[in-house]
């Protein structure tokens, strides 16, 4: 059964006749005759009563009749609903952020997202770096923003930007009236850290490693899932954390938060766009991808090259 088969069905139906059936279908009569026997063969029955008053549906006849009505209905809106995906309109895009980029950068997209494709409809999901990876595997989302990427996985990435991981303490911390301490420093405060999937945490260990300072040194009070609880903890003086720049412009020109740099130690860390591997973008997604790599990006390049894009490499 194919649905030019149904056409020729449906219009020998609602004509009554083989002949008119052909002229609606722009076939000839014997082509008519083939479709409908082939459908008769198929199902095991007759569908029409052939009389001197024309072709007349059986019993049978009126049930596919039915049936394939509706059919040939959602057929026919088939290629208008995939002219509005091809245009973004009332198209469903599904993307996830780790911390930074789900809390600070995404949102900012938004609005010049949605004021140039207003049907477009976004699904936003946070979580850490490592989750928005096993994420895209298993298509939950198509699009993710992470601040690390990890080895072995089938994805791949595009960097977006730079972002400054900075230590914090609370107001009033005696680390606010140094102009820079030491690294060693770090072992004797107490610190509020990121889960260990977190970009943040990442990077951050990397980068005291090269100063001679562990990361499972640090003596660690609280390890919360969020920039945004960190920076609360912190001001509450629950300890000292490393945050991104991003997160705490607010807090710093208030004065609840201070910054402190230590000796040697600088921290900068990409965020990627990221994609499973060798899967075509939905024009949804390649349209999020140059609205963020005109806001964030360097100009390099607007949006993921399609199945051209090359995996990051990992010690990056």
């Amino acid at each position: 059964m194919n649905l030019r088969q149904l056409e020729v069905f449906i219009a020998v139906a609602n004509s009554g006749s083989f002949s008119k059936g052909a002229e609606a279908t722009l076939v000839t009569q014997s082509t008519v005759s083939q479709n409908i026997f082939a459908l008769e063969e198929e199902f095991g029955i007759r569908l029409f009563d052939r009389t001197g008053k024309g072709a007349l549906l059986t019993e049978g006849g009126k049930v596919l009749l039915k049936k394939a009505q509706r059919l040939l209905h959602y057929a026919g809106e088939i290629p208008a609903a995939i002219e509005r995906f091809k245009g973004v309109a009332e198209a469903q895009l599904r993307i996830a952020g780790s911390s930074i980029p789900g809390e600070y950068l995404i949102p900012a997209a938004l609005p010049h997202l949605i004021k140039r494709h207003p049907g477009l409809n976004i699904t936003l999901t946070q979580g850490d770096s490592q989750q928005v990876h096993e994420w895209i595997l298993s298509e939950l989302v198509e699009l993710g923003v992470v601040g690390g990427h990890f080895t072995g996985e089938g994805l791949e990435f595009k960097h977006l930007c730079d972002d400054e991981i900075v230590l914090v303490a609370p107001a009033g911390h005696r680390w606010g009236e140094a102009a820079c301490i030491r690294p060693d420093e770090l072992l004797r405060e107490p610190f509020v850290l990121r889960e260990a999937g977190s970009g943040t945490g990442q990077h951050t260990g990397m980068a005291l490693a090269k100063a001679g300072i562990a990361a499972e040194a640090l003596t660690k009070v609280a390890v919360l899932g969020s920039s945004h609880a960190v920076t609360r903890a912190v001001m509450a003086g629950v300890g000292v954390s490393f945050v991104s720049a991003i997160s705490i412009k607010d807090e710093l020109m208030q004065g609840t938060l201070v910054r402190v740099l230590i000796e040697g130690v600088s921290i900068t860390r990409p965020f990627y766009l990221a994609k499973r591997r060798g899967r075509e973008l939905s024009p949804a997604a390649l349209v999020f991808s140059r609205v963020m790599m005109e806001l964030y990006g360097d100009g390099a390049e607007t949006e993921f090259a399609q199945n051209r894009m090359r995996p990051e490499r990992s010690d990056r």
